[in-house]
């Protein structure tokens, strides 16, 4: 049974940081790319930061230089490092993971950027 669990959501003061933490299982980790998507009230969901089995990452303009994707091929975690967030980071995150064939989701967690 696949399984994507997101934590490390929570309410920061615009600056702050965060770390996301996703657990995967289920599925032959390193042959997915890895994804973490964001989705507001209102709004489409977007692609935040992605990274692939060997390393390779990808990120919205919106986090370049603020966000870093990574991931762990032994223990199959997915984390976002999170700095200087901003209000207009508020949003639930949600990790992914694609292949060719297959596009799994998690449940997200909310990440909410107030003072």
């Amino acid at each position: 049974q696949v399984q994507l669990v997101e934590s490390g959501g929570g309410l920061v003061e615009p600056g702050g940081s965060l770390t996301l933490s996703c657990d995967a299982s289920g599925f032959i980790y390193n042959n997915y790319r890895m994804g973490w998507y964001r989705q507001a009230p209102g709004k489409q969901r977007e692609l935040v930061a992605s990274i692939s089995g060997t390393g390779s990452t990808n990120y919205a303009d919106s986090v370049k230089g603020r966000f870093t994707i990574s991931r762990d091929n032994v223990k199959n975690m997915l984390y976002l490092q999170m700095n200087s967030l901003k209000p207009e980071d508020s949003a639930r995150y949600y990790c992914n993971a694609e292949s060719s064939i297959y596009d799994y989701w998690g449940q997200g967690t909310q990440v909410t950027v107030s003072s």
